[in-house]
């Protein structure tokens, strides 16, 4: 911030994710916007939580002139921002530019958005993540591994059933060291699978599957599950003790396995990739993967400075625009992939792969120094 002058008092819920990054030029903090007496001509940073607790407050003050209120939302991307504009009745305010964004992604050029970067960075700001980074050496030593790919999931979303369900029909999932922490059914929409009855499985209640302890964080090894859940509720919030547990690494899932099966949080819903910790731990961990996302994911990724393996593998499916037809032909390129020397596969991988864990490194740095000149930018134009 010491090329720009902030010309506005600038005062941050603490819960936003931009808060570590502007709290050194914040003049006031709060965690409970309620207890604030706004002051004029001030910029208000606010996160989802207090959203919601004081929305008819913060609709007073983005409709006057006097103030200027911002969303800070970056752990939601460009169509999960956007539902939730209008699930909480401020988007008409959000398409006036009288309430600006802070987003994960790209978002319609209806509004005016500010995109931060927020998984990618954030990853590697755990303790956790560093130790975990120092075996990754045996993810490309280590051969005969008892599971080709890994493949994890929290909610149920439709793109993860289906990829489930279609990797299940050809013989594939057993191979994999898999989870499903959701079991609850879904509404046919942009999927139709059905089983040899004519049953439609994405209909039907999924599956409760999640890691062997082995295999789990150290915090959560002895979480203790109610059976009785298993089969229809969602048992994440039980398994990560209330707390954002995918955030976290352990090395033995990365070194078990030669790939990640990564299922993307956006598939069919946006233009815009959204890239969340789902992508940020086979980055972290230097460990190869196929994603699941939307269309141009791929060509996303490079852009930022990437390297992908299309030189292994099949990567031509980040092209298409169909949604089920990416999955299908996604499905294949790991039912392929699976039927190949995975030793020599992995080891192909090991050049990009590091080179992936140095780039993490740099954009979180860049993102460090560039955003808060990036914000002020923002709020004084």
């Amino acid at each position: 911030m010491s090329n720009m002058q902030n010309k506005r008092r600038l005062v941050i819920d603490t819960f936003s994710e931009v808060f570590d990054l502007l709290e050194p030029w914040a003049d006031e903090t709060f965690y409970d916007f309620s207890q604030v007496n706004p002051v004029l001509g001030s910029t208000y940073v606010i996160g989802r939580q207090q959203l919601i607790s004081n929305k008819e407050k913060i609709r007073d003050l983005a409709e006057s002139d006097d103030y200027q209120v911002i969303f800070g939302n970056s752990a939601e991307g460009a169509w999960t921002l956007e539902s939730q504009l209008k699930q909480l009745r401020v988007d008409d305010l959000a398409r006036q530019h009288r309430l600006l964004l802070i987003a994960g992604a790209p978002v319609d050029p209806r509004y005016r958005a500010l995109v931060h970067e927020h998984f990618l960075p954030r990853i590697l700001d755990y303790q956790e993540t560093e130790i975990a980074q120092q075996s990754t050496d045996k993810i490309f030593t280590k051969q005969n591994k008892p599971y080709k790919f890994l493949f994890l999931n929290g909610r149920c979303r439709p793109h993860r059933r289906y990829l489930m369900e279609r990797l299940k029909q050809l013989g594939v999932l057993d191979s994999s060291l898999w989870t499903m922490l959701d079991s609850k059914p879904l509404p046919q929409n942009y999927y139709q699978l059905f089983d040899d009855a004519g049953n439609d499985v994405i209909a039907t209640p999924s599956p409760i599957r999640h890691l062997p302890r082995k295999y789990e964080v150290d915090r959560y090894r002895d979480s203790r599950i109610d059976t009785i859940l298993i089969g229809r509720t969602m048992i994440k919030q039980e398994l990560f003790k209330q707390e954002w547990g995918e955030i976290y690494l352990t090395p033995e899932p990365y070194v078990d396995t030669y790939f990640s099966l990564v299922s993307e949080t956006i598939t069919y819903e946006s233009n815009y990739s959204f890239r969340t910790e789902k992508i940020a731990k086979p980055l972290a961990m230097g460990h190869p993967f196929i994603v699941a996302a939307n269309q141009g994911f791929y060509r996303d990724l490079r852009n930022i400075g990437f390297q992908t393996f299309s030189d292994l593998i099949d990567e031509s499916f980040d092209t298409i625009e169909d949604a089920q037809q990416r999955m299908n032909r996604i499905v294949e390129v790991v039912d392929d992939l699976c039927q190949q020397d995975l030793d020599s596969f992995v080891k192909g991988c090991e050049n990009a792969c590091k080179y992936n864990q140095q780039r993490l490194r740099e954009i979180r740095e860049q993102e460090r120094k560039q955003f808060p000149d990036r914000f002020l930018k923002f709020i004084n134009e």
